[in-house]
């Protein structure tokens, strides 16, 4: 059989009508032009295409806590004076503001990645793409930086259900700080993020940031600086993440396609062509793990439906045309109509020593990582080790016990209900 892998795609028309506000960077708008785009250029053949079912408001408190969901579930335009301290608490107003249809909209993009993390749960499929999905700053009782409900977390807390290590790529422009901070004392899951870092948004993310406790070398930042082009983040991303793939081993990857990280965006400073954009995720693919592809930033309208249509083909393995096919929007497109765009001639304030020192780091700080299949998985919860601690305990001593022979358990304890009576 050839390399085709079995990929899923999520859309759900209703994703494009919801709006941030008059000048807000942030259009939902776009996911419409990319699912427009990938249609026309008939990618739609080469996948099946879901409607996400929608999630309960509990499904999302397996992250975020009870207090903040509620608060979005009955905020609206209408009430918002009503919860004037709220909105200050869950930091919901400004960069995250409050509109029509809010808690629909959250609902809507976090059920492509709860949806497509249980797909790729089933094996019914080998790449799962959520375009609306990637927004991932939100904390757990908390929006940010245009986030309300972090889809990432949720999927990959659903991945974790099977997998007992999950890799998380963030090649936004932004530092994936929300999905970090989740899992920043866990071994199972492995952040890695390539970002902009210094006075730029949200402001974490420096190489010494490697987790904590039991997730100690787990977190993993390269930070970057202006001008980043396609050669310098090619001759980072790749070796940095060969040696994650070596040393986690991930059953999963949640690999986050922010397109703000491309030239020309209206917050970014990169200078990423589309097609070196591409190469990540051409690059994580070919490890040919289950992987779900999800969007996040990017706010050059005309630029993110040629990124995500040319990273849809990449995944679904067929190569497609640089003239654009005519299109509900193709006007945005012009005055070239065409796929691949050149990048600026801005500076790359990127040297290659600091990208190779920075490099070295990062692998030393891998090398301390124990390597697959000696790691202990222990989260603290015990159902998801591989050695609940009580079994650790009673066996410290046993080393010259017969392996085979069952040890004599006490006698049966009651259970609470037999007591009764």
């Amino acid at each position: 059989m050839s390399n085709q892998r079995r990929v899923s795609y999520f859309y759900d028309a209703e994703i494009g009508n919801y709006h941030y506000g008059q000048g807000h960077p942030m259009k939902p708008h776009r996911i419409r032009m990319t699912h427009n785009l990938v249609v026309n250029y008939g990618l739609y053949r080469r996948m099946e295409v879901f409607r996400p079912r929608l999630v309960s408001p509990t499904a999302m408190t397996r992250f975020h806590s009870d207090d903040y969901i509620n608060f979005l579930k009955v905020i609206s335009p209408d009430n918002m004076q009503d919860y004037v301290r709220q909105l200050q608490r869950f930091n919901v107003g400004e960069d995250c503001p409050v509109f029509d249809g809010l808690f629909e909209f959250c609902q809507l993009y976090t059920s492509g990645s709860i949806g497509g993390a249980a797909r790729l749960n089933e094996n019914r499929v080998d790449v799962v793409i959520n375009y609306a999905g990637g927004l991932h700053h939100a904390k757990r009782a908390e929006a940010s930086g245009f986030c309300y409900v972090n889809d990432c977390v949720l999927a990959i807390l659903e991945l974790l259900k099977k997998h007992e290590r999950v890799l998380y790529i963030d090649i936004d422009i932004h530092h994936g700080d929300g999905v970090e901070e989740a899992f920043y004392t866990t071994n199972r899951v492995m952040t890695a993020s390539f970002h902009k870092f210094g006075e730029y948004f949200p402001g974490t993310g420096d190489v010494q940031d490697k987790g904590y406790a039991d997730g100690k070398n787990y977190a993993i930042n390269f930070p970057l600086n202006d001008g980043m082009d396609d050669q310098s983040f090619r001759g980072v991303f790749r070796p940095v993440i060969a040696k994650v793939m070596e040393v986690f081993q991930p059953g999963a990857v949640v690999l986050q396609c922010g397109a703000d990280s491309l030239s020309g965006d209206r917050l970014g400073c990169f200078n990423l062509s589309i097609k070196g954009h591409g190469d990540c995720v051409e690059f994580v693919k070919s490890f040919n793990i289950p992987m779900l592809v999800l969007g996040g930033g990017g706010y050059t309208l005309r630029n993110i439906p040629r990124c995500w249509t040319y990273e849809t083909s990449i995944l679904a393995g067929e190569a497609i045309k640089d003239e654009l096919p005519f299109n509900d929007y193709f006007e945005y497109f012009g005055p070239d109509y065409r796929l691949h765009l050149p990048v600026s001639n801005m500076e790359n304030l990127n040297s290659p020593e600091y990208l190779e020192r920075t490099k070295i780091q990062l692998l030393e700080i891998l090398r301390e990582v124990e390597p697959v299949p000696g790691a202990q998985i222990q989260t603290g919860q015990i159902e998801s080790q591989t050695n609940p601690r009580s079994t650790l305990m009673d066996n410290e001593n046993e080393e010259e016990d017969d392996p085979d022979k069952r040890p004599e358990r006490e006698e049966r304890k009651e259970h609470q209900s037999e007591l009764v009576g």
